[in-house]
């Protein structure tokens, strides 16, 4: 089964997975706006696929093929999930699959899981292997932290990269800090020069044949106050990451993986076709399967630099369909 890891740029690109924000829908947006080199779904939990709420969950999977390579990424407890949901998503058509071991938020740590898991080795081994032997060569890769209470950069990341990972996403912060620190750029550094280190170990050994040499370069993508793409290229050149991941800065410009002009500039006209273009990509696709309030948290991204934004992003924080989308819209671009 090929890997697609080995056949991106480097320093590639990534667009970070965040809940209730990256479905298909604003996936495609970005595609169409300037595409990074790997996209991952909205977190699925693993558990829940293999229930009865399965239908409630089930639509995170959801993308098209403009959204290729794609990685899905799960989170859950249960061992035994991960595998029988590798399987599955072997047979979805994703590029690979991604762990994921760093969430923060308490809902989800009081259960167990993801960043809870830098706290239990053991179970976090055990969904390694299960998840692997259910993906069935399909890339595997993991995003986490840098600890949990404290930076345990040696210990925890030197755990992961035994893992034989395929990549590693490294959130620069623990999952006390948050978002409420500066994230820690050396300490993703250091994580390269340790898998530098571990690659040198296995090349000095007797017993390790060039194939097995191969299968523990985990690549390493650094996440983390990554501002735009020129600020991603400088981290990456200085800390010698494979690669970069950008969360919220794809708030504030929707064409920072546009390699060819990340910062264009945008009519007020443009910005508002692109609103609507999404607020109709959004109806096609889930219809009533998704409250329709979940649009408007995009919409400041898009009203936002120029006269009258602010008004008009009250008049669409009240609208209730589509079609009151459009006329709030144009009623604006009509008297403008």
């Amino acid at each position: 089964m090929p890997n697609f890891w080995k056949k991106l740029p480097k320093p590639f690109f990534a667009l970070a997975p965040m809940e209730e924000v990256t479905d298909t829908v604003f996936r495609q947006v970005i595609a169409d706006l300037g595409k990074p080199d790997v996209f991952f779904t909205e977190f699925v939990n693993v558990d829940g696929l293999c229930s009865k709420g399965r239908e409630k969950v089930i639509h995170r999977l959801q993308f098209s093929a403009k959204e290729q390579p794609i990685v899905a990424q799960i989170w859950g407890l249960m061992p035994e999930n991960f595998y029988q949901i590798a399987k599955e998503l072997v047979g979805m058509g994703f590029a690979g699959i991604d762990i994921n071991m760093g969430c923060p938020e308490k809902n989800v740590i009081k259960k167990g899981a993801c960043a809870a898991l830098i706290e239990n080795r053991s179970l976090a081994a055990e969904i390694i292997t299960a998840t692997k032997k259910g993906a069935n060569g399909l890339p595997v890769s993991i995003k986490t932290r840098i600890g949990y209470n404290s930076i345990v950069t040696d210990d925890w990341i030197g755990f992961l990269l035994k893992q034989k990972l395929d990549a590693l996403t490294i959130h620069g912060r623990t999952v006390r800090e948050m978002s409420d620190v500066n994230a820690h750029w050396d300490e993703i550094g250091k994580a390269v020069k340790m898998r530098d280190e571990l690659q040198q170990v296995h090349i000095g050994s007797d017993t390790t044949s060039t194939s097995d040499v191969k299968k523990v370069q985990t690549l390493i993508i650094g996440n983390g106050d990554v501002k735009d793409r020129a600020d991603g290229l400088r981290k990456a050149k200085q800390y010698e990451v494979d690669g970069v991941m950008i969360g919220r800065a794809i708030f504030k410009n929707l064409w920072v993986f546009n390699s060819k002009n990340p910062n264009p500039e945008v009519s007020v006209g443009e910005r508002l076709d692109l609103l609507l273009k999404h607020t109709r990509l959004f109806d096609t696709t889930w219809g009533n399967k998704k409250y329709f309030g979940i649009l408007k948290k995009f919409y400041k991204i898009y009203c936002q630099g120029f006269p009258g934004a602010s008004s008009l992003r009250e008049k669409l924080m009240r609208a209730q369909s589509v079609a009151e989308v459009e006329e709030v819209v144009n009623e604006f671009k009509n008297n403008s």
